[in-house]
């Protein structure tokens, strides 16, 4: 996968956007600036596994919201095919996730996401900080859905992060399998070589 390495600033580009709970279409900027992004990235509308990952996200939208971040769904598509999909899909009609437009390929290509064999998106999830920064990057054998729960424990653990910073000399990670509530480390980066 090549395109914008991890931790580093992703340029905010305008795209048009289908917003399926007032069913309107908008011109939008990703990522949005002093604002978590969650981007989901999804081969094509009318497809079977993407309309499960669109109701997986739904399901934990407001665990999302009320933690800072916005969650876009992205795929190679139109507005209206995105508007279209919406409307018949029974899983889809229930989201409020904004559906963003990349016909032209240019964000996707930008992420290094697209799939030069199909031209589509590559089955994935970007996480960006309100700084424009990359975050987390994953991409995803196509007929594997996401598992939203790893997605928004990462985002929370990498919130922590952010919202915490180390003292001088140490630094604060996340261990696995971490959750929200339990204690990252705190590493005294000379003191405790060796010692975990």
């Amino acid at each position: 996968m090549e395109g914008v390495p991890i931790e580093e600033r992703f340029e905010q580009m305008e795209a048009n956007a289908y917003f399926p709970k007032e069913d309107k279409i908008e011109k939008i900027k990703v990522p949005e600036k002093g604002r978590w992004s969650i981007l989901t990235f999804y081969p094509g509308d009318f497809t079977f596994v993407c309309a499960t990952d669109i109701e997986a996200f739904m399901g934990l939208y407001d665990e999302f919201k009320k933690n800072d971040a916005d969650v876009f769904a992205i795929s190679t598509d139109s507005v209206f095919s995105h508007k279209g999909w919406a409307q018949t899909s029974p899983r889809v009609q229930k989201s409020s996730i904004p559906m963003i437009e990349d016909f032209n390929k240019e964000i996707t290509r930008k992420f290094g996401l697209l799939n030069a064999s199909t031209g589509q998106a590559r089955r994935s999830v970007v996480i960006i900080d309100p700084d424009g920064s990359i975050q987390y990057m994953a991409a995803f054998n196509n007929n594997l859905g996401k598992d939203a729960d790893h997605i928004l424990n990462a985002f929370l653990g990498l919130k922590y992060l952010r919202d915490h910073p180390a003292k001088e000399g140490h630094m604060c990670a996340i261990p696995a399998n971490w959750r929200k509530g339990k204690e990252a480390l705190d590493i005294d980066v000379v003191k405790d070589i060796g010692k975990l």
